[in-house]
């Protein structure tokens, strides 16, 4: 076989690979590396740990009760739960508690090991939420129910009394994480709900990726909380300053039996009573007057109207001027003074009065009786009390779901409630910490996830154009457009080249 004759030539430019270059076969995308399921094993200080995965509800207690205040089609805790695993599961094995009717009430609930008491050791409650299918309207917080002598599981319902409410919650556009407490007056014994301010962060996404998300709520015995999200804090603050309302009242409030005086001047200017109108304000003459320097423009039709009859208007045949009146031609413009610069009687345009003042008022100044705006006088607050450790709640000493959903199949797994920070994030390593391995192995590539956000977001196309094919267009223009010396003899050996090859290989064959 006749060897080739290779021409020399400069190097390749990037807008064209020389004839021999051969392209790398691409490799064969390698699978996804494989996560093993594991259950999560609790180990150290807990009070409550469910991963659901010995796939049975045997210890928790579905609520048999009737929502009160309800029509009777609608009142029953009648919504299904069911152990089972993701309906995409990345983890074979790792089953959940799923929410699935849509449009029902559901209630669920669990004993403790024991009961949390508040005290010298923080609170940390923790669990997985997954939207599966979305969701439009409807909760997915968890309720710790109070310590009380008459708690009933089988009678749990939204009255039944709580000491926290956490977890996320989302109707309409409105994407919410809740952390309520019910905190009791010292003084009366009552409870009231107080509410943590929004958070900052935006959560939307929480509720629309349809992954798996972990929740994690932190109470201090110093009054300090966290809310996380996928151990991501997003909101926090303190009991005593950051829950609407207040938790202590204020130390005074206005007096509600006090009443203004009668002689009680809250004007900051008064009209000077020592002014008096100049003699000579004239308080009649107009705002405006004739401007006596205007003249009749030339051309003027003072006998012709503005308007004149339509002279080609005809009286309807069923007019009737018995009923109707006599008949009038409607106006039209007059066209002769379409040419004209005005008709009928000329009136001299008016203009501001330079004399005018108007009625005469005594100047404003400053008031020397005024004792600025009322306002009831401050007296001791009767319901004043003040608790510097809104921190030490109600014992509670069962968890339970209570909720209402638009939307099914939503997903919670690996429950978990201790007071050492320490056990809890191992926990949420061994359980969260799994499933987020899992989903990360099972992502597209980077192309792939760019496609799918444009599907969602068409006007993804355009950033997409702009960012990545703009600039190509760009370099193909710069790098293979117009005319040098050098270029033209690089083409031309190039081609000369491809002749001599193809030449040879005549020959050969």
């Amino acid at each position: 076989m006749v060897g080739l004759a290779a021409t020399p030539r400069p190097p390749p430019t990037a807008c064209r690979p020389p004839p021999h270059a051969r392209r790398p076969t691409p490799a064969a995308p390698r699978p996804p590396p494989a996560v093993t399921y594991k259950a999560p094993e609790p180990m150290g200080e807990h009070f409550f740990a469910e991963s659901f995965d010995r796939g049975t509800l045997d210890s928790w207690v579905l609520s048999s009760a009737k929502k009160d205040d309800t029509d009777d089609e609608i009142a029953k805790y009648d919504g299904k739960w069911a152990v089972e695993e993701m309906i995409d599961s990345k983890l074979p094995g790792d089953k959940g508690l799923v929410l699935k009717s849509r449009a029902k009430h559901h209630a669920i609930s669990a004993q403790l090991l024991r009961p949390f008491i508040f005290d010298t050791k923080p609170l940390i409650i923790q669990y997985e939420v997954n939207f599966q299918t979305g969701i439009e309207c409807g909760g997915a917080y968890v309720k710790l129910l109070s310590q009380t002598p008459d708690l009933d599981l089988d009678q749990f319902v939204d009255k039944t009394p709580y000491t926290i409410m956490f977890g996320p919650d989302k109707c309409g556009e409105d994407y919410k994480l809740h952390f309520i407490f019910r905190h009791k007056n010292p003084k009366t014994g009552e409870y009231e709900e107080k509410h943590a301010k929004k958070p900052d962060a935006d959560l939307r996404t929480y509720y629309t990726d349809k992954k798996t998300h972990l929740y994690t709520l932190v109470v201090n015995p110093d009054n300090s909380f966290e809310l996380l999200v996928d151990q991501t804090v997003v909101n926090s603050g303190n009991l005593l300053s950051d829950m609407t309302p207040p938790i202590n009242p204020p130390a005074e409030i206005e007096d509600p039996d006090d009443r203004k005086p009668e002689d009680w001047d809250e004007r900051p200017k008064i009209q000077d009573p020592d002014a008096t109108k100049p003699d000579d304000w004239d308080e009649d003459a107009p705002a405006q007057i004739p401007d006596e320097d205007a003249v009749k423009p030339d051309g003027w039709l003072d006998d012709e109207p503005e308007y004149i009859s339509d002279p080609d208007a005809i009286k309807p045949d069923d007019w009737d001027e018995d009923m109707d009146g006599e008949w009038e031609a409607p106006q039209v413009p007059n066209p002769a003074c379409e040419s004209a610069p005005g008709c009928g009687a000329w009136q001299r345009p008016v203009i501001d009065n330079p004399n005018y003042k108007g009625k005469w008022k005594p100047p404003m100044i400053d008031n020397p009786n005024y004792q600025g705006i009322w306002k009831p006088r401050k007296i001791p607050n009767p319901a004043f009390f003040e608790d510097l450790h809104p921190f030490r709640m109600t014992p509670f000493n069962a968890v339970g779901l209570e909720l209402w959903s638009m939307s099914s199949d939503i997903f919670f797994d690996n429950f978990f409630i201790t007071n050492d920070r320490i056990t809890a994030d191992r926990w949420a390593n061994d359980g969260w910490g799994l499933k987020k391995a899992a989903e990360g192995a099972a992502e597209p590539g980077l192309a792939a996830q760019m496609l799918s956000a444009a599907e969602e977001r068409p006007w993804l196309w355009v950033v997409y154009v702009l960012t990545v094919a703009l600039p190509l267009v760009l370099i193909i223009v710069f790098c293979c457009t117009g005319k040098s010396p050098w270029k033209e003899t690089w083409f031309d050996s190039d081609a000369k080249e491809i002749k001599e090859e193809v030449s040879n290989l005549a020959l050969v064959y």
